[in-house]
Parts: C-alpha cells; sequence; structure tokens
C-alpha cells in the first residue's frame, strides 16, 4: 500500500510560502490548514489565500478545516480546486450530507476527528468519505507531541475499511516524525502530516523521504 506524505505549510515559512511550498514537491499533497479562531484558538488562512497556495503548488492541496458551519463553507474550497477537503465532525451538522457535496463538486471527501471523539459512530458510514483523519494532537497549533493513546481508534477503522472493502484513507495529523510515523503506520495510517519534522531542519525532500521509508515497512 502507498504511504502518503503530507507536509504541513503551518510549519513553513509565511513570508517565503512559495519558495516553501517549491521545496516540497516530492509530496503527495500540500496539508493546508484552515482555522477561524473559533473552532480552534488560532488564525490562519482563509478561500483567497488557499487559492494562491493552488496556484504555485507543484502537488495537489489536501485542506483541513478547523472552523465552525464547515456545512456553510467547506463546498467553497472544494470549488477552488482542491483535491481534498476534510472538515471535523464535532462541527458538521450532517457529515453525510456535506461529504456528498463535495464530492458533487469534484473534491475528495475528508472527515476528521479530535483525539476525544469516538469513532465508532462513523464505522457503518466509512464509504460516505475518502479519507479519515484521526488527530493525534489536539488541532490548532502545529508542533504538539503526538498522542499515541488514539491509535486504537486508528486501528478499528483500519479494520473496519478492510472488513467493508473499501478504498478510504486514513489520515494522521500531530507530531508526526520518523519515530511516530512508524507507529501511526502499524495502526493503520497509510496519509501523514507532518510539519515541523518536514520544514524546521535540513534538506525537507530528504525530511521527506525518511519519513516515507520510516512508514513503509509497517503500512499494511
Amino acid at each position: 500500500m502507498a504511504v502518503r506524505i503530507n507536509p504541513s505549510i503551518l510549519a513553513a515559512d509565511f513570508v517565503n510560502l512559495e519558495r516553501d511550498i517549491a521545496r516540497i514537491a516530492s509530496a503527495d499533497l500540500v496539508h493546508v490548514d484552515v482555522m477561524d479562531n473559533h473552532f480552534v484558538p488560532n488564525l490562519t488562512f482563509g478561500p483567497q489565500m488557499v487559492s494562491r497556495i493552488q496556484d504555485v503548488s507543484p502537488v495537489p492541496l489536501d485542506v483541513h478545516l478547523m472552523i465552525d458551519d464547515p456545512d456553510r463553507w467547506a463546498p467553497g474550497y472544494a470549488e477552488l480546486g482542491a483535491y481534498s477537503v476534510t472538515f471535523h465532525a464535532e462541527a458538521a451538522t450532517d457529515a453525510v450530507l456535506l461529504a456528498r457535496r463535495l464530492r458533487n463538486i469534484g473534491a475528495r471527501a475528508g472527515l476528521a476527528v479530535k483525539p476525544g471523539t469516538p469513532i465508532e459512530p462513523y464505522l457503518e458510514l466509512l464509504g460516505e468519505f475518502d479519507q479519515i483523519l484521526v488527530m493525534t494532537v489536539e488541532p490548532g497549533f502545529g508542533g504538539q507531541t503526538f498522542i499515541e493513546e488514539v491509535m486504537p481508534k486508528l486501528d478499528a477503522l483500519s479494520r473496519a475499511v478492510r472488513d467493508q472493502g473499501l478504498d478510504v484513507w486514513l489520515q494522521v495529523d500531530g507530531g508526526i516524525d520518523v519515530h511516530s510515523i512508524a507507529i501511526a503506520a502499524a495502526a493503520g495510517a497509510d496519509t501523514f502530516v507532518a510539519g515541523s519534522s518536514v520544514f524546521n531542519a535540513g534538506d525537507a525532500a530528504e525530511n521527506i523521504s525518511a519519513l516515507r521509508a520510516a512508514a513503509a515497512p509497517h503500512v499494511h
């Protein structure tokens, strides 16, 4: 199974964002965190910024909406041309209806859950989504420590996807480095968001390769 590495530009240099996005051309997607200072206590990008990132990015966009009222706002990001749009289960009024709208527009539909949110209510609905994002930190800020206690959630998702014969990507986001990526991959993840471990030291392309190599033996 493929290992997907999606660097988070939350860890990039915002003044030199085009340069930093060019540095991750070997990634699978660019992870763009949209925060509204309501759903999470931080404020990042809006549609205009995401549109410009889309214009200059060498790889497709994986947009993660940490916002209130995604039922209203998420379709607009799909209409911008984002390859994947992920919204939070805790914020959506009707997750299935919203996922169907995103798919109809032409984007992959992703559902995100915070570390404390149970996954069981969604296990029978997995066919409605293209990606499930299990947060491995509390959403809102980069550079946090990986929460290994959420791995049973990934394991349950992986088994459900396999049992139902689905093609659903299982993504993790938060504290991903060459050590934690192996733990997450062994639990069932195949798509990995990494910020600090890609951008904060050394060559970004080499860091992406190292993450890919660390995950590959464990992805099942």
